[in-house]
């Protein structure tokens, strides 16, 4: 199986599904990492924000940041090597790189208000 990285822009929590609005993106990636880890893949994701050291310790996201800056990110890396950037991958994609069983639908996740975000409601991270 493949080990994936996904390289974030700064956010306020480690997730970035935090606070009042959240962008329905990053709940449905947030949802597809969930799943692809719970089918035995290895899944890091590094924010800029609270992890710099992740962004510095790897070439690829030294040179690519060198280039474009951190508004090209969400960077992702398979097995070291730049698979995505820009955008964040379908859970399809996902599947395909960590080599894993056929992909599931990603589900309708409640919004975060009803769900109470990851802060437990109301608070911002």
């Amino acid at each position: 199986m493949s080990t994936i990285e996904v390289f974030e822009p700064a956010m306020c929590c480690s997730t970035g599904v935090c606070g009042p609005e959240v962008p329905q993106e990053l709940v449905s990636f947030s949802a597809d990492l969930d799943w692809l880890r719970s089918q035995g893949a290895e899944v890091a994701r590094h924010n800029l924000a609270s992890e710099p050291a992740a962004f510095a310790g790897k070439p690829a996201v030294l040179e690519f940041l060198q280039v474009s800056g951190s508004e090209g990110l969400p960077l992702v890396l398979v097995n070291g090597a730049i698979a995505m950037a820009g955008r964040y991958p379908s859970r399809a994609e996902l599947t395909r790189w960590a080599g894993t069983a056929q992909a599931e639908p990603t589900p309708s996740p409640l919004p975060m208000a009803a769900a109470g975000g990851c802060c437990g409601g109301g608070g911002s991270c």
